[in-house]
C-alpha cells in the first residue's frame, strides 16, 4: 500500500486487515481496544511509521513482538484515563515523539537515538501543581531516554523540570548531542535549562526556539513556592545567583544576551549554538551589541519578528 492512510472514528477497521507492504500508518480520533490494537500492528509487517492523534488511550503499547521494522512512534494528545499512564514498550524504535496532556511510561526504548517530548497546555493549570505526579513522570521519562543523541524538549516539560529542580529531585546524566528546546526566557525555565545542560556532558549542538505564548501563568509558579515554603527571590536564580526576568513576554536584548551567556556558561563540549528569537520588534543590531564575541562556539542567531 502506498502513500499514508489516514484511519480516523468512522473508519470501520477490520481485525482480519492485511496491509503487507503498508509502512506508514496515522490512526486519529479512534478507539479501540488492546485486541484490536495488537491485530491492527500484526496486519502491517512491514510498518516503519505508527501516528496516533486524539485516540482513546491504550494501557500498554507493546512493541516487542510486533512490528519490527517500525522506527518511529507518534503520539499526539493520548489522554489516559484516571491520570494512568500509557507504557511504552518499543525496543526496536528510532525516534519517540510524545505530546500529550499527561506523561507516559517508558519501558524498553533501547534502540532509540531520537525524541521529542512536551506536554499539552491543560485548561486548569492547577493540575501541574497538585502534586508531584508530573514531576517525577517526567524525570522517569528523561532517565529512559539518557541514551538518546538527539532531544528535543518543549516549554511545559521544561517548566515541570523547572520544579524538580527547584525541590531537588534527581537528575539524569544524559548522553545527548544534539539538544533543542522550545522555550520562553524567563526566570520559570532557568533551573531546568541549566540542569539539563550541566548533565549533558557530550553536548555539540544546542538549538533553542524562544516563544512568547502556551506558556504556564506566573501566578501558578509563585502560588507553589509559597506552598513548598521556598524562598522565590532564591530559587528561581541561575547558580551563580543571578536573578532573572519574571515576565516572559518581550524579553529586552540584555535578557537575551544573559540568556545566551548562561547557556554557554553551563556547556563544556558545544561547538554550536543556533538561537531562534520571537519577539516585537526586537531590534538584531542592539542584541548583537550586546553578545560577547570571546566564545569559541559557532552561533546563529535570528529573530522572527511578531507584530
Amino acid at each position: 500500500m502506498y502513500g499514508t492512510p489516514f484511519l480516523n472514528s468512522s473508519t470501520t477497521i477490520p481485525l482480519s486487515n492485511n496491509w503487507t507492504s503498508l509502512k506508514k500508518l496515522s490512526l486519529g480520533g479512534a478507539t479501540f481496544s488492546d485486541e484490536s490494537f495488537d491485530k491492527i500492528l500484526s496486519g502491517c509487517p512491514v510498518l516503519e511509521s505508527l501516528e496516533l492523534f486524539y485516540c482513546v488511550p491504550l494501557s500498554v503499547i507493546d512493541l516487542s513482538n510486533k512490528s519490527l521494522h517500525l522506527r518511529t512512534l507518534d503520539i499526539y494528545n493520548f489522554e489516559p484515563k484516571a491520570r494512568v499512564p500509557t507504557k511504552i514498550v518499543a525496543p526496536h524504535i528510532h525516534c519517540l515523539k510524545w505530546k500529550s496532556q499527561f506523561p507516559c511510561s517508558l519501558a524498553d526504548l533501547s534502540s532509540l537515538t531520537e525524541a521529542k517530548l512536551d506536554i499539552i497546555f491543560c485548561h486548569d493549570e492547577t493540575i501541574f501543581f497538585k502534586d508531584d505526579f508530573f514531576q517525577v513522570m517526567v524525570l522517569q521519562m528523561l532517565e529512559k531516554l539518557h541514551n538518546a543523541e538527539k532531544l528535543t524538549l518543549g516549554t511545559y516539560f521544561l517548566h515541570i523540570l523547572s520544579l524538580a529542580e527547584i525541590r531537588g529531585l534527581t537528575f539524569p546524566t544524559l548522553k545527548v548531542k544534539a539538544l533543542t528546546l522550545v522555550t520562553p526566557i524567563s526566570q520559570y525555565v532557568i533551573p531546568s535549562i541549566e540542569k539539563i545542560l550541566q548533565n549533558s556532558p557530550h553536548l555539540k549542538k544546542l538549538t533553542i526556539h524562544t516563544c512568547q505564548y502556551n506558556v504556564i501563568r506566573e501566578e501558578f509558579f509563585d502560588a507553589y513556592v509559597d506552598l513548598q515554603g521556598l524562598n522565590a527571590d532564591q530559587c528561581w536564580r541561575s547558580k551563580d545567583g543571578v536573578a532573572w526576568n519574571k515576565s516572559h513576554c518581550n524579553p529586552e536584548p540584555k535578557h537575551v544576551a544573559s540568556f545566551m551567556k548562561l547557556l554557554l556558561k553551563n556547556t563544556k563540549t558545544l561547538e554550536k549554538m543556533v538561537v531562534q528569537l520571537e519577539g516585537h520588534y526586537l531590534k538584531f543590531e542592539e542584541l548583537v551589541r550586546t553578545l560577547s564575541h570571546n566564545s569559541s562556539v559557532s552561533i546563529l542567531l535570528s529573530i522572527n519578528q511578531i507584530y
